[in-house]
């Protein structure tokens, strides 16, 4: 049996629908219930109280892990207690660039090397779901808003993370890998909105933030030191954020799709 964590969020959704149409048992793990497919076992329990995780992990053999609350270690000893013997990490690509900054996804790293457990660490760059967050205002003013509207990162589809994560979990010859997870070219903030428009038939104005401005914003939800390193992806990238990565292909044997791609499915979202 399958325990996926974070099973109602973008890239938990998609991957427990793979495992299913595989023939894979799953037991879906997440704070809220959320429309899973027909026969999945859904647990309620909080990655943050990790003894709520027991039920979910009782005769599993194997764990899709996020990286939530903050006692990673607890969680891998209930993993094993319960049996499972392999672990799938999504971590963050920060976590690879600048571990000084993510030391959250850093430290779930270290606990998933160190459990004794078979493990594959996903690297996941910025998710193209992420400009679900100009929504409203798409939907509203046919506006979207960012700072750094010209500097291009490859992020990727988190159905191509779930594609990619449900192939790991599946199949033998990933154990003690670390893949990182970009889309197949850099795309700028502007292109993002005038993709968003081409999939609505719409123009979408895009609007560029000041830093300042950016980081009022993600303070709102973020601690100062991951909005000060995101900024940073964003405004300054490293080579290796900027860098697109062959892994998606690798392991899926398809090109990773684009953001257009992304954006004419979730055309419904933005009109």
């Amino acid at each position: 049996m399958m325990v996926v964590t974070g099973a109602t969020g973008n890239v938990g959704r998609e991957l427990v629908r793979l495992l299913v149409a595989a023939g894979e048992r799953v037991t879906a793990v997440s704070r809220r219930p959320g429309e899973l497919p027909e026969g999945v076992r859904h647990v309620r329990a909080d990655l943050a109280e990790p003894e709520g995780l027991r039920p979910a992990l009782a005769g599993a053999d194997t764990l899709f892990l996020l990286v939530a609350g903050e006692d990673p270690r607890a969680v891998l000893r209930l993993a094993a207690a319960g049996g499972v013997r392999r672990v799938v990490l999504l971590s963050s690509q920060g976590a690879g660039t600048r571990p000084e900054v993510y030391r959250h996804p850093a430290t779930f790293e270290e606990a998933v090397r160190a459990s004794g457990l078979d493990w594959t660490i996903l690297r996941s760059g910025g998710l193209d779901s992420n400009a679900y967050a100009w929504a409203d205002s798409v939907r509203a003013q046919r506006t979207a808003a960012a700072p750094f509207g010209d500097v291009g990162l490859p992020v990727v589809d988190p159905a191509d993370v779930a594609a990619v994560a449900a192939a790991v979990l599946r199949e033998s010859g990933h154990t003690g890998r670390t893949y990182e997870l970009t889309g197949p070219a850099p795309v700028t903030p502007r292109e993002q909105a005038e993709a968003i428009g081409a999939a609505i038939g719409a123009p979408v104005r895009f609007t560029e933030l000041t830093r300042a401005q950016a980081r009022e914003r993600m303070l709102r939800f973020m601690p100062e030191p991951v909005a000060e390193g995101t900024l940073g992806i964003l405004g300054e990238p490293l080579p290796a954020e900027r860098r697109t990565s062959p892994d998606v292909e690798r392991v899926l044997g398809r090109a990773p799709r684009t953001f257009a791609d992304w954006a004419a499915g979730a055309a419904a979202a933005f009109r």
